[in-house]
């Protein structure tokens, strides 16, 4: 038996959860769980044979063709070869062609790409120290803004009730749903794999306990989702099989029975909603001549109507929480689940209580349903950005490839600017666009394309200039979120890999070859940044009387606890108690039913209320089944993919595609089979499971495999590992939101039979 270390563990924190980390006797990394986490999070584990992986970029690398030929659009960008160089050469390289573009094309020609999920640390946060140095450096970069998580939710909700933080960071929390939920309805589900998840990290996972203890309670918890998986078993749920992109019509059906049979609480709409009216007249079909009763429902989201019926009368007299997803809003017209939603639950008339009414994404991030720290957490501040165009983020190729095109986005008419230059540090487009081989068109029309990675992603691939940058083990950082009670030193566990170097360092050197380098710095060298950062927490704590720590003791000790706010419900308790003292942020200062701002913009695509508005891409004869490409359990999106922990979930190195037996059958599919799904986007490679637990007209797999790109028997591109945004279609949400629709597309599956290629998706590029 091995003899556990002596050594101590230091602890350390990553987007998903603060952990303790060090070196065996052996030498090799160790990590445990944090003593204090009640249900830790198994992707830790992906860690102690990540550091040293093969994958990993261990120098600067510049692509061959840009090398020879010089900046510009290139159709070899993602399958050329790569040069190793040495930093001072490179960085050279780099700042020249950065003076190159701002004197040429200006500021507004360079593209600050980065999602922010790289890192768990406040001071090496890639995105805001990629936006810092850009601002600094040239005067600003075009920008995106809202989420691929949320993007469409994050324009609706302020329409209709207020901002996304205000609706699911400071409302319902899980110890309310614990001790006071009667009834849940989880459109979407509550997949504890998601809610596992926060930027900052977290050092209570809350998720598991709440709900097993309202289970015993007796709350009775609905997963209202194409997957009985969608809920965890403590939930003790019953299951509502819908089909995918139906939500909307079910909560109709279910709003035309509450009201119908006078179960909705017409006291609460006259006196906190706005536009009822409008909206009953299109529920009772007196505006388009089609009740949106139980039975229309029925026809469309595959829920016996006597099912819709029982599931509205069986709210009467309880305290009934609506939780949305954010999966439902990543498809198309994925605003209108959310809007229905809220107005199914003020028709309940229970937004604001304990425990009860509107819970917008509970179950989606760790962030969500917990208590706010009342003292700050600082951050790495970015600067100014002088540049004001931007897109929203999931707009990425549409920029790209259509310079000078117009886009339509919640009432504003867009530009898209010229791009020459991309600049990426933390995140990895080539795992969460969609439709990826359309996005390596895009980039190849750049000029330059830089990229500071960790390991060889896809979008190192695709990049012309490739700067090897740290993990989080291999730094020192403070970890630290608004909603977790615990900030946490995180102190360098192992040296960098080959010559990597922290993005602060690599723009410090480039801020100096630009001269820029006093503004960039801030005269701080890391620690002293880390300091900084921390000071505001240090100094509000002093203020309020507490235990405030210098940076010393603090860093020497390794972890504090911060203060919590009290679980008051927030903006929607405030405006349910007194709606004229506390209006809500919205133009009526009340819920919107209707919006006549979003009315005027006019849109088809999203009306003035919520509506069903059939899907423009369904299943059809040549690709008659639904792909739901879900969030992974054994990763964070694609981070770590090369990790022991998310090996494990493959089978022979490839994912897994999980759908019905009928489906599997029809098709000579079986357990183990390798699968080929398709459609007229491309094609991927998985292993298939079968389940019945499925809607017979879905097929699943998660995100997060790393792109390994061939081409098939007839030439269509094919992703051999797995990645299901080979065939996932680039639209927007609406013209309001252009959010992804990357959640939901048609696809055929067939067993494959040609000889498997080999996975090479971890292999360096030369």
């Amino acid at each position: 038996m091995k003899v556990p270390t002596k050594k101590p563990l230091r602890p350390h924190s990553a987007h998903w959860g603060v952990f303790l980390a060090g070196d065996d006797d052996d030498g090799s990394l160790i990590v445990r769980p944090h003593p204090s986490d009640p249900d830790p999070n198994p992707i830790i584990h992906n860690f102690p044979d990540a550091l040293e992986h093969r994958a990993r970029v261990a120098q600067p690398m510049v692509r061959q063709g840009w090398l020879e030929d010089g900046p510009g659009p290139d159709a070899r960008r993602g399958r050329d070869r790569f040069i190793p160089m040495q930093w001072d050469e490179v960085l050279d390289l780099l700042a020249k062609e950065l003076r190159r573009v701002q004197t040429a094309h200006g500021a507004g020609s360079v593209f600050g790409g980065s999602y922010g999920w790289s890192s768990a640390g406040r001071f090496h946060h890639a995105q805001s120290q990629v936006h810092r140095f850009l601002n600094t450096a040239i005067g600003g970069y075009v920008r995106s803004v809202n989420t691929y998580s949320a993007g469409a939710a994050e324009v609706i909700l302020p329409h209709i009730i207020g901002r996304i933080d205000q609706v699911a960071r400071r409302n319902v929390t899980w110890d309310q749903i614990a001790e006071h939920s009667e009834v849940v309805w989880a459109f979407g589900g509550l997949a504890l794999k998601n809610a596992r998840v926060a930027s900052g990290g977290v050092s209570l996972h809350l998720e598991r306990g709440a709900i097993q203890r309202a289970a015993a309670r007796g709350c009775r918890f609905f997963g209202i989702s194409p997957q009985r998986s969608d809920m965890p078993d403590e939930a003790c749920s019953e299951w509502v099989c819908v089909v995918p992109g139906s939500d909307t019509a079910l909560m109709l059906g279910l709003a035309h029975t509450l009201m119908t049979e006078g179960l909705h609480d017409r006291a609460f709409i006259a006196s906190h909603c706005h536009g009822w009216p409008e909206f009953e007249g299109y529920l009772l079909g007196r505006s388009d001549g089609i009740p949106k009763s139980a039975k229309w429902a029925a026809g469309l989201c595959g829920v016996d109507e006597r099912a819709i019926i029982e599931l509205a009368r069986g709210t009467a007299g309880k305290r009934v929480l609506i939780t949305v997803a954010h999966s439902l809003q990543r498809a198309e017209h994925g605003e209108q689940p959310v809007w229905m939603a809220l107005v199914l639950a003020a028709m309940l008339g229970q937004i604001g209580q304990p425990g009860g009414g509107y819970g917008y994404a509970m179950g989606t991030l760790a962030h969500y349903g917990r208590r706010n720290n009342v003292v700050p957490v600082g951050a790495l501040n970015q600067g100014q950005n002088a540049i004001k165009d931007f897109i929203p983020v999931a707009r990425i190729a549409d920029m790209l490839l259509n310079p000078g095109g117009m886009l339509e986005y919640n009432g504003l008419n867009l530009r898209y600017p010229d791009i020459k230059l991309a600049y990426w540090a933390g995140g990895n487009p080539f795992h969460h666009h969609q439709d990826l081989m359309r996005l390596a068109e895009a980039f190849r029309r750049l000029d330059t394309f830089i990229v500071h990675e960790i390991a060889w992603t896809g979008t190192a691939r695709h990049a012309d200039i490739v700067l090897p940058c740290t993990m989080t083990l291999e730094r020192d950082d403070i970890g630290a979120a608004q909603t977790d009670p615990l900030m946490v030193a995180m102190r360098r566990i192992r040296k960098p890999h080959g010559v990597a170097r922290d993005d602060y360092d690599i723009f410090c050197d480039l801020s100096r070859r630009l001269g820029t380098y006093e503004d960039f710095s801030d005269g701080r060298d890391a620690m002293g940044w880390l300091k900084h950062i921390y000071e505001p927490t240090r100094q509000a704590l002093a203020d309020k009387g507490l235990d405030a720590p210098s940076f010393e003791e603090f860093w020497e000790t390794g972890e504090l606890r911060l203060p919590q706010a009290a679980d008051d419900g927030g903006m929607l308790r405030a405006f349910r108690h007194a709606p004229r003292d506390n209006p809500l942020p919205t133009p009526s200062g009340r819920i919107q039913i209707t919006s006549p701002v979003i009315a005027g913009f006019g849109y088809d695509d999203c009306p003035g209320h919520p509506a069903w508005i059939p899907p423009k891409r369904p299943p059809s004869p040549e690709h008659p089944l639904w792909l739901v490409a879900n969030q992974p359990a054994s990763r964070l999106h694609s981070q770590l993919d090369f990790g022991a922990h998310s090996q494990s979930s493959k089978v022979n190195g490839r994912e897994v595609c999980t759908m019905h037996p009928g489906v599997a059958s029809e098709r000579g599919i079986i357990d183990g089979s390798l699968v080929r799904v398709f459609n007229d986007r491309g094609a991927f490679l998985a292993v298939a499971r079968v389940c019945e637990d499925m809607h017979p007209c879905v097929v699943q797999i998660a995100t997060g495999a790393w792109l390994d790109l061939r081409r098939d028997g007839d030439g269509v591109a094919m992703c051999v590992h797995g990645n299901p945004n080979i065939v996932t279609f680039d639209a927007g949400t609406s013209r309001l939101g252009q959010g992804t629709t990357g959640q939901l597309c048609v696809v055929q599956v067939e067993r494959y039979e040609r000889d498997a290629p080999d996975v090479t998706a971890y292999e360096p590029p030369f």
